[in-house]
Order: C-alpha cells, then structure tokens, then sequence
C-alpha cells in the first residue's frame, strides 16, 4: 500500500499505550496530533528520535500538538522506553502492524545486507478535524523534531 499523503482523512484506529490502556486517534479530535512511526523502541535512532521530541514537549504542547509514536512493540517495551528514557509522550503498540499497513510504512526494508518487512520512519500530521494535513518523510532522527517545530511555526503565520 502506498504510503497516505496529506489531503486525505486520517485513517481511525485504536491501539494498547504503554500502560495498556487503550487510544482512539478520533477521540483526539480538537487538537493536532502528530503519528510518528519508528521501526523499534530501545534501539539508537529510535532513543535519539524519542528523546529529542521530549525535550520540546512544552514547545510542541504550545502548538497544541499531541505526539503519538507507533511501533510494533508490545506495551511492556514500551513502558521500559518511556521509563528508561523519561519520555513524556504516549507510545502505542502496533504489534500486528495493522495501522502502519493502513498508513502505507509497513514495507520491504534493508538493513546491513539483510531485506525484511518492517516499519518506514515517517509522521504524519493530523489536524483538529481530523485530516492529514502534512507528511514528513526526509528527516534525520537528530532533527526529527525541529522539522516538526518549523512546520508548525508556518502554520501559525
């Protein structure tokens, strides 16, 4: 499946967090949110993405920005992420990977001469009504989060 693009309605879905309870991206409605897809938590480029978007957790909140990040991790890992790492923003368990397939980042990868399905690293962003109003696929871990920033400084003027 390709992957979505803005314009579009943001596919629905619900997911366990890393408390087990249970997030509906619909129930979200009123606020952006961004959905950021990373292949596995506790790994380095997903601790560097994770971490960067902590430390401006009070900036993306004054854009009324929710961080939403998925992966295919069970809820136990990612309780041990979050409190390994002090993250401060829900994490949601994708183990069967039906949302990322339905968000077209579930696909053929290739990693150190090895090909296997896996997670893409790419956001989306979600605005109040509900509608892919951004994607962002070019992106390093490092400045995952100020892309995220500048993009949303735009859409204030």
């Amino acid at each position: 499946m390709p992957i979505l693009s803005a314009g579009i309605p943001a596919p629905d879905f619900t997911l366990p967090d890393q408390n087990g309870n249970q997030v509906q991206l619909s129930a979200l409605r009123g606020r952006k949110v961004l959905i950021y897809f990373y292949p596995k938590a506790m790994t380095p480029g997903c601790t560097t993405q994770a971490c960067s978007l902590r430390d401006v957790q009070a900036e993306l909140a004054a854009h009324h920005l929710v961080v939403l990040g998925i992966s295919p991790d069970s809820p136990a890992r990612l309780k041990k992420f979050e409190a390994r790492d002090e993250l401060n923003f829900t994490l949601l368990g994708d183990e069967d990977h039906q949302v990322a397939d339905a968000y077209g980042v579930w696909g053929p990868k290739k990693f150190m001469g090895k090909e296997f399905d896996g997670i893409h690293r790419i956001s989306f962003l979600v605005d109040e009504t509900g509608n892919l109003i951004k994607v962002f696929d070019k992106f390093k871990t490092s400045d995952h989060h100020q892309v995220v920033l500048d993009y949303l400084a735009s859409l204030a003027g």
